[in-house]
């Protein structure tokens, strides 16, 4: 319940205009976003290189209202591309569709999402597409492979698929064959029970079930290991904070002997350091999610919704203030 109400405000215009008046809320979400500008971000990006950790950057934002609004986000996205060329900073790009014009015309998004991926290509960057609710699973998965047909390769674009769906084996399945490089995520929308999991027990035996598929897949494939540069990652990316998950993937990958510069685990900027720095130091390859910019509400009510020991910390922090 109280997660679902969080999601609600996550969507909210009124509440977004109330909460980001709130110095206290800005506060707190300084602990999941790492500034409104790229400098900002670089600032966070070189600490965490110099823990031996790479990143993903998020320009946060998400279902534009105009193609004005839509087209502004690509170049917003393309010059961060820009900023990570000319910088030594270990880290490529994640972006949402519905930021891009997904939610607006499709034909919109496709223009901007190519103009994106010529350049990450001509960087030699890549950019992972993030998964957003059901109503876009199908037209993301679509333009991801038309994206393909484009010539654009898998070192350039990949996908992010969530365990919290019944439909996504089928759609793990349908990815790899086209080479595809996944993150896997728990899912962190509100979805109805038509459509996800609504037990916590059956997300995670499908988050495991589908680590399996992207380890053989990853085997399969030669087992492509992260880049030198940390931009390019290897096919899978196992992207949760929950250890029981992460020991599972160590353990499978062990057992089937993928090598750990195959396998990458990814978590949230601000979210168990402790354990983002014990998998590096073990060797595997860790990629923190950094978002950044103006447009930090839904993120941060998003994050507020996952753990609710983050909602009362922010309340306490709330009524000092």
């Amino acid at each position: 319940m109280l997660r679902s109400i969080l999601i609600y405000f996550s969507r909210a215009l009124w509440a977004q205009r109330i909460v980001s008046d709130w110095g206290a809320a800005r506060k707190m979400a300084s602990r999941f976003v790492a500034g409104e500008g790229i400098e900002d971000a670089l600032r966070v990006i070189e600490a965490l290189n110099e823990k031996g950790i790479v990143a993903t950057l998020d320009h946060l934002g998400e279902h534009t209202s105009t193609p004005e609004e839509a087209n502004l986000a690509a170049e917003e996205i393309i010059a961060t591309l820009d900023a990570l060329e000319s910088s030594s900073a270990s880290s490529n790009v994640s972006i949402k569709l519905t930021q891009i014009g997904l939610g607006l015309d499709e034909s919109l998004c496709e223009r901007n999402l190519e103009r994106i991926l010529t350049q990450a290509k001509s960087s030699g960057n890549f950019v992972r597409i993030d998964m957003e609710d059901t109503p876009f699973t199908d037209k993301t998965i679509s333009l991801y492979e038309r994206m393909l047909e484009k010539g654009f390769k898998n070192i350039s674009v990949g996908m992010v698929i969530q365990s919290y769906l019944y439909r996504s084996e089928e759609d793990v399945h349908r990815l790899l064959q086209l080479g595809a490089r996944i993150r896997l995520v728990k899912g962190a929308y509100q979805e109805p029970v038509s459509k996800a999991f609504p037990k916590k027990l059956d997300v995670d035996a499908n988050f495991d079930l589908l680590t399996k598929h992207l380890i053989d897949a990853a085997l399969a494939a030669g087992a492509p290991a992260i880049s030198d540069n940390g931009r390019i990652p290897p096919v899978p990316a196992i992207a949760t904070h929950d250890e029981k998950r992460i020991d599972f993937a160590r353990q499978y990958a062990q057992r089937m002997k993928l090598s750990k510069n195959a396998l990458e685990f990814q978590m949230l900027y601000g979210i168990r350091r402790n354990l983002q720095e014990q998998l590096s130091l073990e060797g595997f390859p860790v990629r923190v999610y950094v978002p950044f910019g103006v447009h930090w509400y839904p993120y941060f009510m998003r994050r507020l919704a996952e753990r609710p020991a983050n909602l009362w910390f922010f309340v306490s922090n709330l009524f000092r203030n």
